[in-house]
């Protein structure tokens, strides 16, 4: 991703300098244009505006303390993956050593950095976001500020983000029963991507549902998707598959019952996300 945020500044005109803990790396991006800086702090000093994209934020604070004085004046803008607390407590750090911040989320792979429909958002100082929102949108057109406190980019990343590995786990296991009758993967995509669409177009209403607390107008119930666990064990015999992954959910999908929501919105389950079991 690093490699992919250096070489969007490179390509739209901008003086990119990069560094990196492993210094080979850095080689691609130099051929490219970059200039290479041995120094980290000759890294921090190279230009007022300052991109991090490590792992975390440990990883980052790590990384940039050894030469945190040299932020003094400028704007550090972290892009990595940690809870919100690892956000503000980046933001802290970095105002103590006297740098403006703003801490971001990349909402999509490398390969699409630089993109008119990429998503990116940021938060923190909304005057820092102005100053340099031109230049941010170098990354992805959709560039959005969310809001001034500074964890908020984390926030939607940890609450956008936990669709991810659900969804794929859903998609490998399709993946699994339809290898298991000796037909292709690929077949499936046209559809997978039908479905998933169809599960975009409701989110509005299950987002109003759930903002209101009003679950007595279902497309489909928590009822409904109670009596298909049941076919869980065959689909597993069947395909000769592990489905042990749907347990929790579907243990969820009881627990909703048993508290009086069979006939309401399966958005009602956020009921039980709110009160975990003992």
């Amino acid at each position: 991703m690093g490699t992919a945020l250096a070489e969007a500044f490179i390509e739209a005109g901008h003086e990119t300098t990069v560094w990196n803990r492993s210094a080979e790396k850095a080689a691609p991006l130099v051929a490219k244009g970059a200039s290479h800086a041995t120094r980290l702090v000759d890294a921090l000093t190279a230009s007022p505006l300052v991109i991090a994209c490590l792992t975390t934020y440990e990883a980052t604070l790590a990384a940039l303390e050894p030469a945190a004085a040299a932020l003094a004046g400028r704007t550090l803008v972290t892009l990595n993956s940690g809870a919100p607390s690892g956000a503000r407590g980046m933001a802290d750090w970095a105002v103590g050593h006297g740098a403006r911040f703003l801490d971001g989320a990349v909402k999509n792979v490398p390969g699409a950095v630089g993109k008119p429909d990429t998503l990116l958002y940021y938060a923190g100082d909304r005057a820092t976001f102005d100053a340099y929102e031109e230049t941010l949108k170098v990354l992805g057109g959709d560039t959005v500020h969310l809001g001034t406190e500074p964890d908020l980019a984390a926030l939607y990343e940890m609450a956008v983000g936990s669709t991810l590995l659900p969804a794929l786990m859903g998609f490998f296991q399709g993946a699994a029963l339809l290898q298991a009758r000796g037909l292709e993967v690929g077949s499936m995509v046209r559809y997978e991507v039908k479905w998933l669409e169809m599960i975009a177009s409701i989110l509005p209403t299950l987002a109003q549902e759930i903002d209101s607390g009003d679950y007595t107008r279902p497309a489909s119930t928590v009822g409904l998707f109670d009596a298909a666990a049941e076919y869980d064990q065959d689909m597993a015999e069947e395909g000769g598959i592990d489905v042990s992954w749907l347990a929790p959910m579907n243990d969820l999908v009881r627990r909703a019952v048993a508290e009086g929501h069979r006939d309401h919105s399966i958005s009602a389950l956020v009921e039980m996300l709110r009160k975990p079991a003992a």
